[in-house]
This record gives C-alpha cells, sequence and structure tokens, in this order.
C-alpha cells in the first residue's frame, strides 16, 4: 500500500504505574502493583490515507485492501491510499449522537461467500427511536455494491438516547460472532439479563442463538447474551492463545477497563466501578461486591479508549511488540501498549501522544504492522511499523 506523506519517527516513551499514579492501574491483587519496562526503542508511524470522513472501524480484505466504515453512514475501500466511492445498497441508519455505522467485519470465509458484516444504528418504525443492529450481506468489490443485505442481530429495546452503542464485532474461533452492547445511557439496564443494553451478545453468523449460550434456554436471561454489566465497550479483541474475548471500556469519571469477558459473567456496571458519576458521587457497592467480575485493568482518569487488537502476527514488523495487546485513546490520544504475563497486564507504554489525535481504531493487519484510524471529519489512516 503506497503512502501519501513522509513517515514520522516517533520515540517511544516507557511509562509504568509506578512512574505516572493516576493514569492507570493494575487491578489484581495477587500481582505487584507496576513494573517499569525500561523500553527506548522507537516506531515508524506513516499517514496511509486521509480525508475520512468520522471513520469508525475498519477490516482488511484478503488483497489487504481495507474496508472501513464513516459514522454517518458510509462503506468505502482504500486501495493504495485512495478511497473508492461508497457503498451502495446499505439499509436505513441513524447518525445521532454517538450512533451511526459503526463496525466493520469480513467473513472468515470470505474468499467463497464476499459476506460482510457490520453494525449500526436501526431506527424503529417510526424513526424517533433507535438502537444497534447487526447486518451482513454480499459485496461486490468492482462495482462497490451490497448485495442480500439481512439483519442479524437487534437490539430487543430501541430508545431516544443518543449514548453508549458498544458495537464492535469479533469472531469466536469457532465462528460465532461476539457484539459488544452499550447500556444506551440507562445504567440499569446493564445489570437486567433479559435487556441487550449494557451485554455482549453471542450469535451464529446467520443470527441464531448458540446451544451453549449461558441463557440459551431464555429462563434466567435472553438467550443472545453472553455476559452483562457493561458499560460502553468500544473494544474487543480474541486472544491469540486461549481463544477468549477480552474487550475495552469506557467508565464514567475514571474507570475505563479491560476484562476478559467469559459467558454468564457479571462485569458489574453500573453498581461497582472504578470511576465516579459524572454527579461526583460514586457508586452503590464502591469497588467490587460478591458476584461481580473485577476488571484485568483501569484507567483512572479516563483516557476515552476504543479499539483494541492483539499484537501477535506470524511476521510482526515490530518485534519487541509481539504478544501485547494495544488499544486506542480518543481523549488522550495516544496508542497504549499494554505489556501482558499470562492474563494480568503488568505495564503500560505510550505511543504518538499527541501526534495524530483521536485514536478510534486499531487493528493488526496481515502485513504485520499496526493500523490506526483517527476520529473526526478529516480522520486518518495510520500504518505502524518498527524504524
Amino acid at each position: 500500500m503506497k503512502f501519501k506523506r513522509i513517515s514520522i519517527l516517533i520515540s517511544l516513551v516507557a511509562i509504568s504505574g509506578c512512574v505516572y499514579l493516576g493514569v492507570f492501574r493494575q487491578v489484581s491483587p495477587a500481582a505487584p502493583c507496576c513494573a517499569s519496562t525500561g523500553d527506548d526503542s522507537t516506531i515508524q508511524a506513516a499517514i496511509a490515507a486521509e480525508g475520512l470522513n468520522q471513520p469508525w472501524g475498519m477490516a482488511f480484505l484478503p488483497d489487504d485492501s481495507i474496508l472501513y466504515t464513516e459514522r454517518p453512514g458510509k462503506i468505502k475501500r482504500i486501495v493504495d491510499g485512495q478511497v473508492s466511492n461508497a457503498l451502495d445498497g446499505l439499509p436505513a441508519i441513524t447518525a445521532k449522537g454517538q450512533g451511526g455505522l459503526l463496525d466493520i467485519a469480513i467473513d472468515p470465509e470470505f474468499a467463497d461467500n464476499q459476506r460482510i458484516y457490520f453494525s449500526y444504528t436501526e431506527p424503529n418504525e417510526n424513526g424517533n427511536e433507535f438502537g444497534t443492529a447487526v447486518g451482513r450481506g454480499r459485496i461486490d468489490l468492482n462495482a462497490m455494491v451490497l448485495t442480500e443485505f439481512e439483519r442479524i442481530f437487534t437490539i430487543a429495546k430501541k430508545t431516544s438516547s443518543g449514548q453508549h452503542f458498544g458495537s464492535r464485532l469479533r469472531f469466536a474461533n469457532d465462528q460465532t460472532l461476539f457484539i459488544t452492547l452499550g447500556d444506551r445511557g440507562s445504567q440499569p439496564r446493564a445489570q437486567d439479563p433479559f435487556d441487550h443494553a449494557g451485554s455482549v451478545i453471542r450469535i451464529h453468523l446467520d443470527g441464531s442463538v448458540p446451544a451453549d449460550n449461558p441463557f440459551a434456554d431464555g429462563q434466567q436471561g435472553l438467550p443472545e447474551i453472553w455476559s452483562i454489566g457493561h458499560r460502553s465497550p468500544q473494544g474487543a479483541a480474541i486472544h491469540f492463545d486461549t481463544g477468549e474475548l477480552w474487550t475495552l471500556s469506557h467508565g464514567p469519571r475514571g474507570g475505563d477497563e479491560i476484562n476478559r469477558v467469559l459467558a454468564g459473567r457479571n462485569y458489574g456496571w453500573p453498581d461497582i466501578s472504578y470511576g465516579i458519576n459524572y454527579s461526583g458521587r460514586g457508586f452503590a457497592k464502591g469497588h467490587e461486591a460478591e458476584g461481580m467480575e473485577q476488571p484485568l485493568y483501569y484507567w483512572d482518569p479516563s483516557i476515552a479508549p476504543s479499539g483494541l487488537t492483539f499484537y501477535n502476527p506470524e511476521t510482526p514488523l515490530i518485534p519487541s511488540w509481539k504478544g501485547s495487546l494495544l488499544a486506542g485513546a480518543l481523549k488522550a490520544g495516544y496508542l497504549s501498549r499494554l505489556i501482558l504475563e499470562g492474563n494480568s497486564i503488568v505495564a503500560e507504554e505510550k505511543y504518538l501522544e499527541g501526534q495524530f489525535g483521536r485514536i478510534r481504531d486499531v487493528r493488526t493487519g496481515p502485513d504485520g504492522a499496526v493500523w490506526l484510524l483517527t476520529d473526526g471529519a478529516n480522520g486518518k489512516l495510520i500504518r505502524v511499523t518498527a524504524q
């Protein structure tokens, strides 16, 4: 892929929880407070495309070109730095508040079926209420037309709120599909297993419910639900060894968190949090409560996180990062590298701080590079490699 601008060399700044207290914290009673990495290598960041209108999610096609979404309601393709016309054939989409056209994913069997999946804000019949839906269809890349569209999931209760749609899509190793959903700005909904809001959903690719979902029989919760107690998870990734889902969720004032998301578990929102309400008040049960999972990691104050990937390609272009977890920061405007020891996060390193603005999505590319989307009316696609 050709790049439009000369590469920018960015010096790595290694920060540990011990040095920069208050920005991030390890949550693990059995682990040490923090660890210093001492890494002072450099990376190279190149702008591969720009002029993207509020980009939100991206996915790599077999030819290494990129499909990406623009939140106002368009899907486009980037080939060698050139941006295509918008894809025709999309359903009705409401771009209001934080909603619109959100994440995108390529079918695991794309070479055979040309299917894509995308999440979007779907209006109800009257158009005055809306909520997260997921659709799929077959894409003709030459004509940029979507055919055979079908909606495979929609949140059961739509509202007029423009907040907290969540909306990342990730395929599990068994080719089921995980969908992250925010609480829609109504905190109590996240604790109701008979409400999709504030949950992680797991479905088959046709929208049917896997028989091994924790509430598959519908007796203790909605059959599609995998876990509850999430605020607004805008990052998700499948662990390269365990195949488990990890999510990255916005907190309120502080309390952005990373979770290892297991079947039937309750992740606490809004009963527990390491942040505080915008009013300044804490939460009913403080930081922890029986029957509610602790995050693997959290930030306080908030960095406004979005986008998550495990960096473990067969041929890494940044070898020292292999096995790390990478997250984007919107408000803080940096790329976070989280260093792992098993399922523990032991340190954070910050990159590109203030260089490109709000980082909306983070992906590991098939070329072994790290790819970023930046938010805004003049969003950018950035390719990150070692010097």
